[in-house]
């Protein structure tokens, strides 16, 4: 059976009947009797438990990964306050799912349970996995540890792909799901086998500002001095506040548009993006994943037409990995920053994507608070091919036959 896909959406304010609802068209849209999983991503203004209870009776229970968001994208565009679910049918993918718990007491070791529980039940069943979804929570733990656990256990250059949950831009707590299990502080699993091709777009637009500083003392995700500096004084000298008022608020909502840009050196002129989240009273930020000591760091800013161009490239390297075929279903892992960067016009960035992977492609996709993906969406040859946690970067992942 070829691979087919339906994407489903309700904002009813019954969050069973959203579920229902939402995956009851999607279900319709797949072909009826089709489904063998579904991925759900929805706001977290909804009872979480009764939502996934909802979209549990109308599939029958079939296999489900998915979690809350800062934001949910289908086909339609950009919106928040919705449940939206893919249900996907093929007898050429199997699908195995797995949640690794506590990420608070240890990220990596919580990557390493969730990459564990998946990869068990696919070599039980006699498959091997070709790619590994991921859905970490990052507001209780450090989003690289989360992605350095799964590759201990699946390999160094095994390809991983995802986003980390989001609540609405409150970022206060997250939920994931696996099948019928609702939890918060977790990171949410999905490993897929068979027979399939695979494109993977990754791409940002952010470009650097100012000069490059040193990170002259950090602790994993915790940000301490910039050239012997306050990490603070990047924003203070940019924005002219002092830091007091900077710390009236989650230091996300005032910088989350001038992100922090970690050099990679392999790479002349990349960086990864890091969200800066909270400051401390000491000058300190914390971000949404680490920044190691003695690597350089810039400030760095966003515009719409970079960001969209980014999100072309990103869309043309899936059809580009799957030699032109269009994709039977697209998954978006697209940062909130991108989404506060465009404001009222953040469908554009959506539109730009479907012009270029097919509007009639089915597209599901959320919000995140960061996301994962190989370093240019690497994933034929494995030896090139190193997953790295980003921040304020659109990852597109494209199932083809």
């Amino acid at each position: 059976m070829a691979i087919t896909a339906g994407i489903g959406t309700s904002k009813n304010k019954d969050s069973s009947q959203a579920g229902y609802e939402a995956a009851t068209m999607a279900l319709r849209a797949c072909g009826e009797g089709k489904a063998k999983f579904v991925v759900t991503f929805a706001s977290s203004s909804f009872d979480q438990n009764e939502l996934i209870k909802g979209i549990n009776e109308a599939t029958g229970g079939v296999q489900l990964v998915g979690c809350s968001t800062a934001g949910e994208i289908t086909n339609e565009g950009s919106t928040t306050g919705s449940v939206a679910v893919m249900a996907i049918g093929s007898e050429t993918i199997t699908f195995y799912t797995g949640l690794g718990k506590d990420v608070k007491k240890g990220a990596r070791e919580a990557g390493q349970a969730v990459a564990k529980e998946v990869e068990e039940k696919a070599k039980k069943a006699g498959d091997s996995l070709e790619v590994f979804v991921m859905f970490p929570d990052v507001l209780t733990g450090n989003g690289a540890d989360s992605v350095r656990g799964v590759l201990d256990i699946l390999g160094a250059h095994f390809p991983v792909v995802g986003g980390a949950p989001g609540d609405d831009f409150l970022f206060k707590q997250t939920f994931e799901y696996k099948d019928n299990e609702v939890v918060s502080g977790a990171i949410g699993g999905l490993g897929l086998s068979g027979k399939f091709s695979v494109g993977i777009g990754v791409h940002h637009g952010w470009v650097p500002i100012g000069l490059p500083m040193k990170v002259t003392k950090s602790e994993g995700a915790v940000l301490h001095e910039l050239d012997g500096k306050p990490a603070i004084n990047i924003y203070e000298d940019y924005f002219g506040e002092k830091a007091a008022e900077l710390r009236k608020e989650p230091l996300a909502r005032m910088a989350i548009t001038y992100p922090i840009g970690l050099k990679i050196p392999e790479y002349a002129d990349e960086y990864l993006i890091r969200d800066p989240i909270t400051v401390d009273e000491k000058g300190a930020i914390t971000c949404a994943a680490e920044i190691p000591e003695g690597s350089e760091v810039r400030l760095m800013i966003g515009s719409k037409e970079k960001a969209i161009d980014a999100a072309k490239e990103a869309a043309q390297h899936v059809i580009n990995e799957l030699q032109g075929q269009k994709p039977k279903f697209v998954l978006m892992f697209n940062c909130i920053a991108r989404e506060k960067l465009y404001g009222q016009s953040a469908s554009e960035e959506i539109k730009a994507v479907l012009d270029i992977i097919g509007h009639d492609t089915p597209l599901l996709g959320f919000y995140t608070y960061g996301e994962q993906a190989p370093l240019g969406g690497e994933f034929k040859n494995r030896e090139k091919c190193n997953t790295r946690f980003y921040n304020e970067t659109m990852v597109l992942f494209g199932v083809g036959e």
